[in-house]
């Protein structure tokens, strides 16, 4: 997949994650592994960016004798991904025009 296109998806798959329940870096990455591939060095950087726009929220755990950062999404988290599924009829248009192209070019 093209990493801009996969970029731009990475922030919603995460906030739909944790939308489902919250979870902890190591456990989100092996949840969203079967849709599309995401490392430690991407995933941390995107969980700062959704923390710095206030979509997720974190506190910190306890789990076998070491702190884990546990991560929630909250309402700014859900307008996103609100927002994200309203513009989705917009990228459909694009993919058949896209499609289209393809096939008659």
């Amino acid at each position: 997949m093209d990493t801009q296109l996969k970029k731009g998806l990475l922030d919603i798959c995460v906030l739909s994650e944790l939308e489902r329940k919250e979870s902890y870096g190591y456990a989100i990455i092996q949840d969203l592994k079967p849709l599309i591939e995401i490392s430690e060095s991407t995933l941390y950087p995107i969980l700062k960016r959704l923390l710095t726009k206030k979509a997720i929220v974190s506190k910190s755990r306890i789990h076998n004798n070491r702190v884990r950062k546990y991560y929630q999404i909250t309402e700014i988290g859900k307008e996103e991904i609100a927002g994200f599924v309203d513009d989705w009829g917009q990228v459909e248009k694009i993919f058949e025009f896209i499609k289209g192209a393809g096939i008659d070019g």
